[in-house]
């Protein structure tokens, strides 16, 4: 059955933009006869705000979008992604990485290779690890692709691809070939914040059974790891659907960081839900 998603984090009010890849994905469940699944993305303590949640439950309401219930709050199933963590560990796949990330980042600037080669830190020596660890040092979990590329095998890798519905934004359409490696050895948990984007997403696309992941081109590149997750945990996967970015007056894209006007002040200054929807061509 189709199924697809509309994932907030409530770190902000929504704006345009979340308006048009909301109304994008509702709208191809609706042609489907399908779903249309609301998840709460809030697995950052620091930034998420209940306010913001409820205000995403009243923008998307005002829009006249309805989903199924209940809503998934990724808060209420740290548990869950740890145990996928866990089963990673288990396997040999994540490591230790005690960079910070201004370390992180000094390193990409002097990678002789590039951006990617830097972003594969490898483990630390065992007796620096063990020296770190008794200093009760933070550190994240990262995936390695090495001993990714290995677990799957030469073929399988090779193999990696998605079906792009969309389009990247270079264009790229059809049967998509993952890089996995372009994403260098990703964080996918914390000694103390839990799980990472990456590994919580695509487990609730799998839990959930998200047929159709619709979302904007500025998270393509996202799904070249999400893929290798995918395949290493034996999950499905999703055709993905990138739609354009919808860009203001100014020619950039709506963003929270930018304080684009929000649904809220638009809606204050007298906006209707019919309007808005007529100006994003639904």
């Amino acid at each position: 059955m189709f199924a697809t998603r509309f994932a907030p984090s409530p770190t902000g009010r929504l704006h345009k933009g979340h308006a048009f890849s909301a109304l994008t994905a509702w709208s191809a469940a609706k042609a489907e006869d399908g779903r249309f699944v609301l998840r709460i993305e809030d697995i950052d303590p620091t930034r998420c705000r209940p306010e913001f949640e409820a205000g995403i439950y009243e923008d998307l309401a005002w829009l006249g979008l309805d989903w199924e219930t209940p809503v998934r709050r990724q808060s209420e199933h740290l548990a869950d992604y740890a145990a996928v963590g866990e089963a990673l560990r288990a396997r040999g796949l994540l490591y230790r990485c005690f960079r910070t990330r201004k370390e992180i980042l000094d390193a990409i600037g002097d990678a002789p290779h590039g951006p990617a080669e830097a972003a594969r830190p490898g483990p630390h020596p065992a007796e620096e690890e063990a020296r770190l660890l008794a200093e009760e040092r933070p550190f994240a979990w990262r995936l390695s692709l090495d001993r990714a590329k290995a677990a799957l095998g030469g073929a399988a890798w090779e193999a990696l691809s998605f079906v792009e519905e969309g389009a990247g934004p270079n264009g790229e359409t059809g049967l998509v070939k993952a890089r996995p490696e372009t994403a260098g050895d990703v964080v996918l948990a914390r000694k103390d914040a839990g799980a990472a984007y990456h590994l919580a997403v695509t487990h609730d696309d799998a839990l959930q059974g998200i047929s159709h992941v619709i979302r904007g081109q500025d998270l393509f590149e996202a799904t070249n790891i999400q893929r290798l997750i995918q395949a290493l945990m034996g999950w499905p996967a999703p055709v993905y659907r990138h739609h354009r970015l919808l860009t203001g007056p100014d020619g950039r894209r709506y963003a929270k960081r930018d304080r684009s006007a929000t649904l809220s002040e638009l809606r204050a200054d007298g906006l209707t839900p019919e309007a808005l929807k007529a100006e994003l061509g639904f």
